[in-house]
């Protein structure tokens, strides 16, 4: 299966690359943009087949290694085949 896990910083986290970014897109003429975050993604391919068993090693993967849960949050897709 294919996974592909998105990780963004908490609502209550400052976000200063977000900030940047937002600042940017305003200067180049989009004013209308607002709250801009930044996060990143991780794809990977899994063995198995989805199943609550996956999802605990999911969970477990992705709030011990692939974020840092006290300033991130993350959810996941999963793709079968």
């Amino acid at each position: 299966m294919k996974v592909t896990v998105f990780v963004s910083p908490k609502n209550t986290v400052l976000d200063p690359q977000g900030a940047a970014v937002e600042h940017a897109m305003k200067s180049l003429g989009h004013e209308s943009v607002e709250g801009v975050r930044v996060g990143k993604t991780i794809t990977f391919k899994m063995g198995g087949s989805d199943s609550p068993e996956s999802r605990e090693k999911l969970d477990k993967l992705c709030d011990g290694l692939l974020s840092n849960p006290v300033i991130e949050d993350y959810r996941y897709e999963i793709e079968e085949g």
